[in-house]
């Protein structure tokens, strides 16, 4: 229900500033909106209202909406009204009508960063964890702890800053120049990655946030887990599996993962002593592959990542400018994206689909208003540039044939309008079969 419900709310909110924005200009145009729908297909509800009684309605199909204008091409128009008609506004008024829909989806995004910015984001430092042997990182020579300063002069506040840089970087496949908090420079040459690198978790790049080390004490326990059953309790300390000294959680971890359905002897120290606690990890599968799990979680101490944690907050001014600059590189990497996905340089398995999207939404509904008003701000972005692209049937195909007009000093006929929907209806339809394919794969892989 948080999912389902997150993503309606998501929906709602972006389909009516978008057409809002429509209206707006609309009517400032001069331009007379008979409908203002929400969803599609049989009306929810409906009224009019207003100086021109314009039709509001909620459609039973929540996926999108539309303004319906005044237009002498879509039937019969009173003589008294001619002159408020969509089709007799000069082009550049059409093309600020068109255009309008995409800007309040950015204006929204500036606004929601606005707001997160003078709150505080609460992010977490652009400082690396080990990488793993042969990843271009580990040939950089980065190390456990390292702090990025600065990619190729460009400065890094936080891990998503730097995630959100190396994954553009590594579309292009390119040599990137790390700027470290001890004042040492790194090389990254990202050239020989693997063509699916942007489909994975990124491991293949070999930078992951760091990890202060957890001790090796017992947390909660899973009802019923081996852990529980062998009698281990909250707050024991793990001194030894099989005889190997444990020096901190992963070294447990990565035991216990290893060792599948097969009893393992586990050294712990409590009140007055230490005593050894036979326990079977459970047969669990990860990724294609069979782990051990006890069933225990770790104790983690108060403040072990204040260290790592930061956040980015600013005053009214400057909080401005940076929503502005966050919304212009968000949209502009997303128009990078899409274009190197047409070149083939980026697998369209990277395209999301409204059934990804409405998972994310469910999640970051859960982790608070903050996450959630944030993803909705990155979508939103994403519809604007969606919106903007020059393909017939979306504001960008009507912007098109605005430029021609100008051009060439008279509308674009009516055939090649016709043959444009078609083709603009064909581009469509893949862009949402992949999308809904890719978000079917992605179930399927959990």
């Amino acid at each position: 229900m948080t999912t389902l419900l997150s993503f309606l709310v998501l929906i709602a909110v972006l389909v009516v500033v978008h057409e809002y924005g429509h209206y707006l200009a609309a009517r400032l145009s001069g331009v007379k909106v008979l409908k203002f729908s929400v969803g599609f297909g049989k009306p929810l509800f409906s009224r009019c209202m207003g100086r021109d009684n314009t039709e509001w309605t909620i459609g039973v199909l929540p996926l999108g909406g539309y303004v319906k204008m005044l237009d002498e091409r879509e039937g019969e128009v009173d003589s008294g009204e001619v002159h408020r008609a969509f089709n007799r506004a000069t082009v550049w008024r059409r093309m600020a009508i068109v255009v309008a829909g995409p800007m309040a989806n950015f204006l929204l995004a500036v606004l929601v960063f606005w707001m997160l910015f003078m709150h505080g984001i609460p992010a977490i430092k652009p400082i690396v964890g080990e990488p793993a042997k042969g990843t271009p990182a580990a040939l950089a020579g980065l190390r456990d702890g390292d702090e990025i300063l600065r990619i190729d002069g460009v400065e890094i506040r936080t891990f998503a800053d730097l995630r959100l840089s190396l994954v553009e970087a590594a579309s292009r496949k390119g040599r990137l120049l790390l700027e470290l908090a001890n004042g040492e420079s790194r090389e990254l040459d990202l050239s020989q990655l693997p063509s699916g690198y942007l489909e994975g978790d990124g491991k293949a790049l070999g930078i992951e946030p760091y990890m202060p080390p957890l001790p090796a004490v017992a947390g909660q326990l899973m009802k019923g887990g081996a852990a529980e059953k062998a009698g281990l309790k909250p707050g024991e300390r793990i001194l030894a599996v099989d005889g190997k000294s444990i020096n901190d959680w992963q070294d447990f971890a990565e035991l216990i993962r290893s060792s599948p359905g097969i009893e393992v002897q586990v050294l712990v120290g409590a009140q007055g002593g230490e005593r050894a606690l036979p326990m079977i990890p459970a047969s669990v599968e990860e990724n294609g592959r069979i782990i051990g799990r006890v069933g225990v979680a770790p104790a983690i101490p108060d403040g072990l990542f204040e260290a790592v944690r930061t956040e980015e907050r600013h005053g009214p001014v400057q909080a401005f400018g940076r929503a502005a600059l966050k919304t212009w590189e968000t949209a502009t990497f997303s128009l990078k994206m899409l274009g190197r996905m047409v070149l083939g340089q980026v697998s369209w398995r990277n395209l999301s689909g409204p059934v990804s999207i409405a998972d994310y939404a469910g999640q970051t509904a859960q982790q608070g208003w903050m996450s959630f008003i944030g993803f909705l701000a990155v979508i939103s972005i994403g519809l604007g540039v969606i919106n903007l692209l020059p393909i017939p049937l979306l504001d960008g195909g009507h912007l098109m044939y605005y430029f021609v007009e100008l051009l060439r000093g008279r509308p674009v006929s009516e055939r090649v309008m016709e043959m444009g929907a078609r083709f603009g209806m064909a581009i469509i339809g893949t862009l949402i079969f992949l999308a809904l394919y890719n978000d079917v794969l992605r179930l399927l892989n959990g």
